[in-house]
């Protein structure tokens, strides 16, 4: 049985565990993450839906030279879901070489959901485009699509800083993940997120400087 291929991107929906294996995979180069709203408990029976979600490139994932990842959100999930039109997406951002993990806002009045949850597609595509989109989104603002990654005086950027939480997170978190529901979904609890959280304020707090070194 040939291997599973390697997830290329991580999906955190604010308070939802890490996603890395996408529902579906149309194509080579795109791929459908079907992300579940909170299920009612009897502590919490009126969950409000997510309303941020992050998207990263995983640890040690380098895309095809002049790619980046395009990322949309399905405006018409229901339909998508059940085949029973073509897809509809609207471009929300994206990731890539320089900017490496983006986080986006979704209202419910611009983000479509079915009662399960909404539809997420990412989509490997010329670098120049996504960056150009991008910026049509937010004129005011750098991509950061293939730029250098060193800040100012040799210390390392925001933006190396921030991949290298995630990296650390990752490292740690993978070791807690499991498959869920009849597709399989890869998910790490809530309580292990907790965990890192609780070490890595600790490791911050004993060595303040260990995020500009070079991870492992």
């Amino acid at each position: 049985m040939a291997a599973p291929p390697q997830p290329l991107f991580g999906l955190v929906p604010a308070g939802q565990p890490l996603i890395t294996a996408p529902s579906s995979q149309p194509t080579s180069t795109s791929f459908l993450y079907a992300i579940p709203h909170f299920v009612p408990t009897p502590a919490n029976p009126h969950p409000k839906p997510f309303s941020h979600l992050t998207v990263f490139l995983l640890p040690g994932i380098v895309l095809p030279e002049n790619t980046a990842a395009a990322i949309y959100i399905a405006l018409n999930p229901a339909a998508l879901a059940s085949g029973a039109e073509p897809p509809n997406f609207r471009f929300l951002g994206g990731v890539g070489p320089g900017k490496e993990s983006a986080v986006f806002k979704l209202s419910p009045s611009s983000s479509p959901s079915t009662a399960e949850g909404i539809i997420i597609g990412i989509s490997v595509e010329d670098a120049g485009s996504v960056a150009e989109r991008i910026q049509q989104l937010h004129p005011d603002s750098a991509t950061g699509m293939g730029t250098g990654t060193g800040g100012a005086g040799g210390q390392p950027s925001t933006q190396v800083l921030a991949q290298r939480i995630i990296q650390n997170a990752f490292n740690f978190l993978a070791g807690f993940s499991g498959k869920v529901g009849a597709e399989g979904v890869e998910v790490v609890p809530l309580k292990a997120f907790q965990e890192w959280w609780r070490k890595f304020e600790n490791k911050v707090r004993n060595d303040p400087t260990f995020l500009e070194r070079e991870q492992d």
